[in-house]
């Protein structure tokens, strides 16, 4: 790894600025498995799908209706056609003809020889054993051409998606019962703190529960990746300089807490004794201390010690390392547009996330409300919010009505 000494040192680094420096410090793991399709989601693609079909496979009606030839139609007004013949979804039209007449078809019926246009059924009159058309129709109306999603050979998905739902269920379209992706990055997760305590254990004088370890297993098991506990680590350089070393068999570890100047925050200290750290401080509010750097060799990242510090650093820092590990391609989440129901004044010069819940505007921009607790530590304002507010750099006084991005939870987590 490239030192960074002037990072390391002391400077305060922009978001944009972390974000370069930790995708130096990563590459993507190695080593791929196969496996079903119904295990597959969230998984990382490991290599392009080129489909072995087309989507659709052959042309079929978009409708319930009547299959005719464009050609058979009259020039003006309506058009009158016998009618004869019938295809439904699953049946072969084979041996079934347009030619000069209409043919009853059902949604997904392969289209019969000849037919190029499907008329509505609500749209037709039936008279007899004959049809009336009505006038106005293109040719090729309701019918979808064979191959017009996705042609014999193309490309389906390129190597390094992130798979969700829709995916798998484009693989299923196309016929595939597994897919090759890449391995779980294994995170090695713990907390520092002689404070802390498991919860379900007698609380002692002065002790709280640690929460950090909770929120962070389920925040990098949604990011796609395999979490290694290792519980609650005592505030004592050489015991964390030992377990950061055991550590270091996982390809990423992360932590909370100690990653500040304090006298009593020993992870810092401890990583540059058993590694080294490319950057330990970032323009961010909540959530300044973190730390990244290296131990033996393995990737590491130090979280604040305050859980909603943890979540907004890890959403906007370690979830993007953890997916260039995996091989995924890394996207910053796009803020959505929401009008300020409150002013602001912070310091310029750092990038602040405000909690904040949503109310519906009376044209059509969200509302966001701020929640009353701002502390670091004040995880209810997490559990009674819909998402964060992010205000810029050099912003230092922002007036109730502003415009600004507003990124939810589920898109932080997802």
């Amino acid at each position: 790894m490239a030192q960074l000494s002037a990072d390391a040192d002391g400077t305060v680094l922009t978001i944009e600025q972390a974000a370069v420096h930790a995708a130096e410090q990563v590459t993507a793991v190695a080593g791929t498995q196969t496996i079903p399709l119904a295990a597959a989601d969230g998984r990382v693609l490991a290599q392009d799908v080129v489909a072995p079909v087309a989507l659709p496979p052959f042309a079929n009606a978009a409708v319930d209706g009547y299959a005719v030839r464009f050609a058979d139609l009259a020039a003006t007004g309506q058009s009158r056609l016998p009618l004869s013949g019938r295809v439904a979804a699953g049946a072969d039209a084979a041996g079934v003809a347009a030619a000069g007449r209409a043919v009853r078809v059902f949604t997904g019926a392969p289209m019969p020889a000849g037919a190029d246009t499907v008329f509505m059924q609500e749209d037709v009159a039936l008279q007899g054993d004959a049809v009336i058309l009505p006038a106005g129709l293109t040719r090729g109306a309701n019918v979808r051409l064979a191959g017009e999603d996705l042609p014999r050979g193309g490309l389906a998905l390129t190597a390094g998606q992130r798979l969700q739902p829709q995916h798998l269920a484009l693989l299923a379209a196309l016929g595939l019962s597994e897919v090759t992706v890449r391995r779980r990055v294994r995170v090695a997760i713990f907390s520092t703190g002689d404070e802390l305590n498991e919860p379900g254990t007698a609380l002692p004088p002065a002790g709280i529960y640690d929460a950090n370890r909770n929120l962070l297993r389920a925040l990098a098991s949604r990011a796609g990746a395999e979490v290694v506990d290792l519980g609650i680590l005592a505030d004592e350089p050489e015991s964390l300089a030992t377990r950061l070393r055991e550590a270091a068999d996982c390809d990423l570890i992360l932590t909370s807490g100690g990653v500040s100047g304090g006298e009593e925050d020993h992870v810092k200290a401890a990583v540059e004794q058993v590694g080294e750290l490319a950057f330990w401080r970032v323009a961010i509010k909540p959530g300044r201390p973190v730390a990244m750097g290296r131990v033996a060799g393995t990737p590491f990242i130090g979280l604040p010690g305050n859980p909603v510090a943890v979540f907004v650093t890890f959403a906007f820092v370690a979830r993007t390392v953890i997916a260039l590990l995996s091989g995924a391609r890394p996207a910053r989440p796009y803020g959505l547009p929401v009008r300020l129901g409150f002013s602001y004044k912070k310091r310029a010069g750092r990038r602040e996330y405000v909690r904040v819940s949503l109310e519906p505007g009376p044209d059509g921009i969200a509302t966001a409300r701020k929640h009353p607790r701002e502390g670091a530590g004040a995880l209810i304002s997490l559990a009674e919010t819909d998402g964060l507010v992010e205000l810029a750099d050099e912003l230092t006084s922002i007036a109730e009505g502003t415009i600004a991005p507003f990124f939810a939870y589920e898109m932080l987590t997802g």
